[in-house]
């Protein structure tokens, strides 16, 4: 059964949220990608937009929009989610998630797209 923990954080006042969702209401978020849109109500945030922005699995390894799936693999980034290159030019070979909610992911990014 899958089970996530949701922050969902307000872009106009700075603040977030931390929300517990389990059963069938986790399986909603189940094949959604980052950049999808979806109804708060899920959430039990009725009247509110809201847009998937990230997440991490297990192990910690966070989710990486331009991997394609629910896999975990290896590549070599230059900078962006998952790896802040020190000098300039630097790449490095690092083991990040792919951008489709599975079960194996605990934590979902969101932020509030409208109210």
């Amino acid at each position: 059964m899958a089970r996530f923990k949701v922050v969902v954080s307000d872009p106009k006042t700075g603040t977030s949220k931390a929300v517990e969702v389990e059963g069938e209401r986790a399986n909603l978020l189940l094949g959604r990608k980052i950049g999808d849109t979806i109804d708060g109500s899920i959430l039990g945030m009725s009247g509110v937009k809201l847009q998937i922005t990230g997440g991490s699995d297990i192990s910690g390894f966070p989710m990486r929009p331009d991997i394609h799936g629910g896999v975990k693999a290896r590549v070599i980034v230059s900078g962006g989610v998952g790896f802040k290159p020190k000098r300039k030019g630097e790449r490095r070979r690092r083991t990040l998630r792919g951008n489709v909610i599975t079960e194996d992911i605990v934590q979902v990014n969101m932020k509030i797209v409208e109210k």
